[in-house]
């Protein structure tokens, strides 16, 4: 489009609008080093014009000037500032580099009304003017006192001519989603968060600008609109309605708390009302707050007056981010009324089946003012108590029940397990108690330990052999086992009883099992006609005892097997590297047919090699790995492995070498269809969040259903990937980290007082094609209330598989830099704004710790979940990916499926070409990929009114699907619109579209 207020060809020589052409070298640096990344709202040098001037805010440390053009350098002391790039690569091999945030938004101020927004702009900041020959130009913006123009300097325009009438804007668009930005060379270099077009005249013409932070942009863009919408009038109608919601529900709640009507109440009662307002406060900042109120007013006294109580209510409490994202569904208000909050819940919560009654509900739940609930009306503070809700939790509410089907085959799930359960430090020199298994129990684990031998009065007691681990008594953990075995789970529990008991214990074992334990042991013996075990569901409040089991043809009381020692094999390897499972040679000892006949569906025997185990191993044997031979065998069989735990068990334990109780990474066996991975609850860290994480869905039930690709005998998965999944569509996370809420300082830091520099990074977890990482910038001396605002954007392989692992740090530490993670199942994420609940390193929930962030989730070749649809990338028809078939060699099955060749491949260039066809009308929308159809009309709402008011556009809902109307003559924008709309109409329906636009119904 024809930019405005420059002219084409101009000399460079000239004064002004010159710029400095690119250049291969930059101070020494090369083009990549000097280029910024997501996150920083800069430009990389070489495209900036090198005699631009730029005005240096007092507020805004780090500008270029226009003596100074080298990126690295201050502005003013010409001291090389800290990088702002994001480190690539994993954290414990490269050195960490410390990012800064340049903000120019005074952190004083906060930002939380429209005047706001107006006087900042009439202030003016400095912004980046983007071209479409990928120059970019630092210009001072600002707003005319009377409201009516925005101007610019320096320019070589006149100054009556470098300005914009506020009366000829259409349009305010958030993000890259312009022609301008959308072609341009240094697209990749730009924030997405950062970057804001004005669309004007009756062209509809673009400027395209880039804001030194998001939260600039953000008081540019709420501004722009209020202006577009009330012009001169702004800010008698901004003071009309300003905050009188959130005074008058305050002002009750003072009055309430002033019992003697004295029109003040102390210090003490006032900094307790703020902190049961606002629980993550400390009670010192708002006592301090108060102070300084008082002395900036020359206040004498320590009682607190209404006005002043609502002041700093107002600057302790107010979220300039919850501000900004209300008025962008507002309609320009400081309040949502039911039609705002509507649009809101369905086109950026992902809700069904909304209607203004839901809304309502949600006001009368949430909203504070007497006002608001009267008028249907939800102001800031309400807005801010719904997201804060558990309605908005990231977690997906439907999976805090079991909502998986719990009638397949138990070889078909994922099981939560505990290896040594009974250790609660190391594995050599550690205690045993019986607290270790009321954790693990209560957790969900599903399978846990017993490593029992022969103790002292002839009971028997269980501890880890050949180690100096303590002792106890096997009577106990079983008492234990039967009070806690389905208090958090009903679903199956397997024992793993290691018994290296004589036999004379041996019966001391059996009658306490039995005695204790009872009719719970399951001793239905298997089915030879049936091919797989039973289900959970089949299988409910059941026990089932995992051990050496004698063979049929056994009638004596006892005989003899081989023995499981894990301990012996630690002690072993002690000093001898872990190679092969089989290095260790096999003890046997005698076993007690009581004892064997209570081993039912989970015989233990031993693994020999794949091609034995597909041919003889029955579906109720079950075999142990030790971690490094579990390795080798998803190393060198990976599609055998996936293939063998279709229809049998496999139990993966720690390497003996972890004497230290460490952690596999559980993710490593999961890829391989490994049902039973057994972890060292006692030890917290990253591969714990993982496993808590993962059987945190299905209702923490300990049984998480596998992928089917794992599941189904004719599908074909190798465990070691790197590249897409035939037959799986993959997903596009879009993850936007907003901000984050009362960050504690980390438990092991050094004293360095209360002040923490967080930063976050975002793990993803899975096939090794998914596994990802990216990390925000940091935020200096913020761990109250930090502004992060950066995207990310993760291509998800197998998103069944996949897990999101949301990490906050500290950049300056002492000690300890970690301050909180959640990690979540990629298939429980909900779209739309949502809070994340911070957790400890030991899992506890951090008091009052919050991330906030934006999620979506589109599908790269269509498709995807309801809710969650979209659009990111077009791919040209040589580059798709059909669906193949793998040959079975069985000509019956392969010549059937032969046939489901064509319309496979026949439909998947259908639905690509109809997902391709919607990227235009988004872009013309001015909406990126992410956006659905709902968002796409509430964005052309605004254009489809003429200068006459009346609609240039209608929609016609008579038919299963809308269309567009025009109403006269187009502008030829409008015209693109229509055409581009009717070119798809049936692509990416999503219920009726609810809006205010004229209709002809």
């Amino acid at each position: 489009m024809a930019e405005f207020g420059e002219i084409d060809g101009s000399s460079p020589s000239n004064t002004g609008d010159s710029v400095a052409l690119p250049s291969d070298k930059t101070d020494g640096k090369t083009q990549c080093e000097v280029s910024v990344f997501n996150g920083d709202c800069g430009i990389p040098a070489d495209m900036v014009g090198s005699q631009s001037v730029a005005v240096t805010l007092p507020d805004s440390p780090g500008l270029e000037t226009a003596n100074n053009s080298s990126v690295g350098l201050d502005s003013k002391s010409g001291i090389p500032r800290r990088s702002s790039i994001i480190k690539d690569g994993s954290r414990l091999h490269k050195e960490r580099k410390k990012t800064v945030s340049f903000s120019s938004m005074p952190t004083e101020k906060k930002i939380s009304s429209a005047s706001d927004c107006i006087n900042a702009m009439v202030d003016g900041s400095e912004l980046k003017k983007v071209r479409s020959n990928s120059r970019v130009y630092h210009r001072y913006f600002l707003l005319d006192a009377d409201m009516q123009s925005l101007r610019w300097e320096p320019s070589k325009k006149e100054s009556e001519k470098a300005k914009i009438d506020v009366k000829s804007i259409k349009e305010v668009r958030t993000g890259k989603n312009t022609e301008t930005f959308r072609t341009n060379g240094i697209y990749d270099q730009i924030s997405e968060d950062c970057a804001f077009s004005i669309i004007y005249g009756e062209n509809y013409e673009s400027l395209d600008l880039v804001a030194n932070s998001a939260d600039m942009a953000n008081i540019w863009v709420t501004g722009l609109r209020y202006l577009i919408s009330y012009g001169k009038h702004t800010l008698n109608m901004i003071e009309s309605n300003q905050n009188n919601m959130r005074s008058s529900w305050l002002g009750d709640l003072f009055e309430q708390a002033d019992a003697n009507n004295s029109k003040h109440i102390s210090l003490c009662a006032a900094v307790q009302l703020i902190k049961n307002l606002n629980p993550g406060l400390k009670n010192v900042k708002i006592e301090l707050k108060f102070k300084e109120f008082h002395k900036s007013k020359d206040t004498v006294g320590c009682g607190v007056t209404k006005e002043e109580f609502i002041e700093v209510f107002h600057d302790l409490c107010t979220r300039p981010e919850m501000y900004f994202l209300l008025v962008q569904f507002s309609s320009n208000k400081e309040f949502l009324d039911t039609k705002d909050l509507t649009m809101f819940l369905e086109a950026e919560q992902g809700m069904a089946q909304v209607s203004e009654d839901t809304s309502l509900e949600v006001i009368q739940r949430y909203e504070p003012s007497k006002e608001g609930q009267l008028k249907g009306w939800l102001s800031l503070d309400g807005f801010t108590n719904y997201l804060m809700s558990p309605e908005c939790h990231i977690f997906d509410p439907e999976q805090k029940t079991v909502c998986q089907d719990m009638n397949q085959p138990l070889s078909h799930y994922y099981i939560n397990a505990s290896h040594n359960t009974y250790l609660i430090e190391d594995q050599f020199r550690g205690p045993s108690d019986i607290t270790g298994y009321i954790r693990a129990l209560k957790m969900g684990c599903r399978s846990v330990e017993l490593d029992v031998w022969d103790g002292p009065d002839n009971e028997p007691v269980i501890y880890t052999g050949h180690t100096m681990t303590s002792q106890i008594v096997f009577c106990s953990v079983c008492d234990i086992i039967n009070k806690y075995a389905f208090v958090a789970s009903d679903f199956p529990l397997i024992l793993c009883l290691e018994n290296h008991c004589s036999l004379k214990q041996q019966k001391v074992m059996f009658q306490h099992l039995k005695k204790i334990l009872g009719d719970k042991i399951y001793m239905d013996p298997p089915s030879p006609e049936d091919s797989y075990l039973p289900s959970p569901f089949d299988l409910k409040c059941k026990i089932l005892l995992k051990g050496k089991k004698l063979g049929t043809t056994c009638i004596s009381s006892e005989g003899e097997v081989t023995d499981e020692d894990e301990g012996a094999e630690m002690s072993q390897r002690m000093n001898i590297e872990a190679d092969e499972q089989q290095s260790i040679p096999l003890k046997k000892f005698q076993l007690s047919k009581d004892l064997s006949d209570l081993v039912t569906l989970c015989k233990s025997i031993a693994f020999k090699d794949f091609p034995t185990a597909f041919q003889s191993q029955k579906h109720w044997e079950l075999c142990s790995f030790n971690e490094v031979f579990a390795s080798r065998c998803a190393n060198d069989f990976p599609g055998d492995f996936v293939n063998y735990n279709k229809k049998l068990l496999a139990r993966v334990y720690p390497s003996p070498m972890r004497i230290d109780s460490s952690n596999m990474n559980p993710q490593d066996f999961w890829k391989c269809g490994c049902q039973i991975v057994a972890m060292n609850y006692q030890t917290p860290g990253l591969m714990m969040d993982l496993n808590i994480g993962w059987f945190r869905q299905n209702g923490n039930c300990g049984y998480v259903l596998r992928p089917a690709i794992m599941r189904e005998q004719v599908s074909y998965f190798s465990a070691n990937t790197k590249d897409s999944v035939p037959g799986v569509s993959p997903q596009l996370l879009h993850i936007k980290i907003i901000s984050g809420q009362n960050f504690p300082k980390p438990k092991g830091s050094g004293s360095k007082g209360d002040v923490v520099d967080p930063y976050v990074y975002v793990e993803i977890h899975g096939i090794p094609a998914d596994c990802a990482e990216q990390r925000t910038k940091t935020v200096n001396q913020n761990g109250e209330n930090p502004l992060f605002d950066e995207s990310f954007e993760f291509q998800i392989n197998l998103p069944e598989l996949a897990m999101v692992r949301f990490v906050v740090l500290d950049d300056d530490y002492i000690g300890d830099e970690f301050i909180g993670q959640y990690t979540i199942p990629f298939e429980c994420l909900q779209p739309g704004f949502r809070h994340i609940p911070l957790q400890s390193l030991t899992g506890e929930v951090l008091p009052h710790a919050w991330l906030f962030v934006h999620v979506a989730i589109t599908n790269r070749r269509g498709g995807g979940k309801p809710h969650k649809r979209g659009l990111s990338v077009r791919k040209g028809k040589r580059s798709r990916e059909y669906a193949t078939m793998r040959v079975l060699v069985i000509k019956a099955v392969d010549d059937i499926f032969k046939t489901a060749i064509l319309p496979l491949r026949e439909a998947t260039d259908l639905r690509e070409n109809m997902q391709n066809a919607i990227v235009p009308f988004k872009e013309l929308c001015g909406l990126s990929a992410v956006a659905n159809l709902k968002q796409c009309i509430l964005a052309l709402s605004s254009r489809l009114t003429g200068a006459d008011n009346n609609p240039l556009l209608v929609f016609n809902l008579k038919d299963q699907y809308p269309t567009m109307e025009p109403q006269g003559q187009l502008p030829d924008v409008l015209k693109k619109v229509v055409t581009t709309y009717d070119m798809n109409p049936h692509t990416e329906h999503e219920g009726n579209v609810q809006t205010n636009l004229p209709t002809d119904e």
